[in-house]
């Protein structure tokens, strides 16, 4: 990223918002497919079993509780004429593309053998993704020092994620089919897909302003230990993950609700428009909520509204295919503003670090951020799968369809509706104990100011330069 002068503008360019935002193309595809698809494919396509196809879609995510906290040290570490975060974005595409259309290849195995033919190439896609992810996401706080100003530029990158969960959630099920050739051709699209918006996030910050502080020097265990005394870091993440974790589950589950369900396969693309069409409407809505009820009022109301459509859609069986589409409706305005309102928070947590600190570590911030964030997205299939399982469903292919047993219909239904909904509430209630308000950064701000700290905004390290 480009250095920016020694007191930087409040805001951000459109064409850096733009540039930064195209990214969004690679994280929310790379999230929303696997997490729609893979269980499926796994169990109705190459015929593994259900806890095992679970299984496969979470070890590679355990891998990231690893590799991504590395990653963040690294690009915090990284000192070039492209900035410490933009060389890490390249690393990612060398690796991602190629091993996610190898996900969904198709090979001429079952059980399995699929299983872990499946599961090696989903740990070299989630390799990639650290390299590209990590860096990607601790680029906000270092472009802005302005707090309502971060949910401003990501407003930006949601509009670009909502056209990425319509791609995943309309596109990729109507390419894949129920054919090993249609998974494969999807997986293909995909990649190219990815390859296109990470070289397009690299190009599109070439210019992007640079507030970063001096690297840190420490080990990567003091890091992570510094990681572990924020507070609102910790609430932060902990409310994150109960509801990507209820967003999960209701993501796995989708398939198999529009097929046991509502008996129609093709609804997965349209509970998905359902979803995806509150988020391209309404995120200058909830960037004004945010300014009028602080980011934690936001965040509330928006948990609220997902957990009440999670609750709302349980009635499906008895009101049918147009009432699960309105609850839908109301789960994708609540998702809408918690996919902004997380993102827009995780930036204030690491410009409270900074100030804090006086060191550059939101590396380490996002790499252990999107290390949990992944792991529980990808739990979220294991959890659905293990609830198919307790209900006795039964693996099958295309070629040997099974009728499932009452039971399994059962687990189906309460896997994508109570399940989730609780785990909402659980976000809800956590969020109301976060307290990284606009007026205690503003606090700490002037008191790091008169004290003679470091101020937000200082380019003095030479490794900022323009690109």
């Amino acid at each position: 990223m480009a250095s920016s002068a020694a007191t930087p503008p409040a805001t951000v360019s459109h064409g850096v918002r733009l540039g930064y935002a195209v990214g969004s193309f690679c994280t929310a595809n790379f999230t929303a497919v696997p997490g729609l698809l893979l269980l499926y494919y796994m169990t109705n396509v190459l015929a593994v079993p259900a806890v095992l196809a679970g299984l496969v879609l979470f070890l590679p995510k355990a891998w990231d509780l690893l590799v991504n906290p590395l990653v963040g040290r690294w690009s915090d570490r990284t000192s070039s004429r492209w900035g410490p975060r933009r060389p890490w974005l390249l690393a990612g595409a060398a690796v991602l593309p190629v091993s996610f259309a190898a996900m969904f290849s198709g090979p001429p195995l079952t059980g399995v053998p699929a299983a872990v033919f499946v599961g090696v190439a989903f740990l070299f896609a989630s390799t990639g993704y650290a390299l590209y992810e990590v860096p990607y996401k601790a680029m906000p706080a270092e472009m802005t020092g302005d707090y309502h100003e971060r949910t401003s530029l990501l407003q930006w990158r949601m509009i670009f994620v909502a056209v990425s969960v319509a791609l995943s959630g309309v596109v990729a099920p109507m390419l894949a089919g129920d054919s090993a050739d249609g998974y494969r051709l999807m997986g293909i699209t995909f990649a190219a897909i990815l390859l296109a918006a990470m070289i397009g996030s690299f190009l599109g910050t070439a210019r992007a302003p640079f507030i970063g502080r001096q690297r840190s020097d420490g080990t990567l265990r003091s890091q992570l230990a510094a990681v572990r005394t924020s507070r609102p870091f910790l609430w932060l993440l902990g409310l994150s993950s109960a509801q990507n974790l209820a967003a999960g589950v209701m993501l796995a589950g989708a398939p198999y609700f529009a097929a046991y369900v509502l008996r129609d396969t093709g609804a997965t693309s349209t509970l998905f428009a359902a979803l995806v069409g509150p988020m391209l409407v309404t995120m200058p809505l909830w960037v004004r909520l945010a300014r009028r009820l602080d980011k934690r009022g936001a965040m509330i109301l928006a948990g609220s509204l997902f957990l009440v459509g999670a609750s709302l859609l349980i009635a499906t069986p008895i009101l049918g295919s147009l009432y699960a589409h309105l609850a839908v409706v109301s789960i994708g305005l609540g998702y809408a503003g918690l996919q902004l309102l997380q993102f827009s928070m995780l930036a204030d947590v690491i410009a409270h670090d900074s100030t804090v600190s006086g060191e550059r570590r939101g590396g380490v911030f996002t790499g252990l951020w999107t290390a949990v964030e992944n792991a529980v997205s990808a739990l979220g299939a294991t959890v659905y799968g293990a609830v198919l399982a307790t209900g006795g469903f039964i693996s099958s292919n295309p070629e040997n369809p099974v009728a499932q047993p009452d039971s399994a219909h059962t687990a189906v239904i309460l896997g994508v509706t109570l399940v989730p909904a609780l785990m909402s509430l659980a976000a809800v209630l956590m969020t109301l104990r976060y307290d990284l308000t606009a007026d205690r950064l503003a606090a700490l701000a002037d008191d790091d100011t008169a004290s003679g700290g470091t101020a937000p905004g200082d380019t003095s390290e030479a490794e900022g330069t323009t690109a």
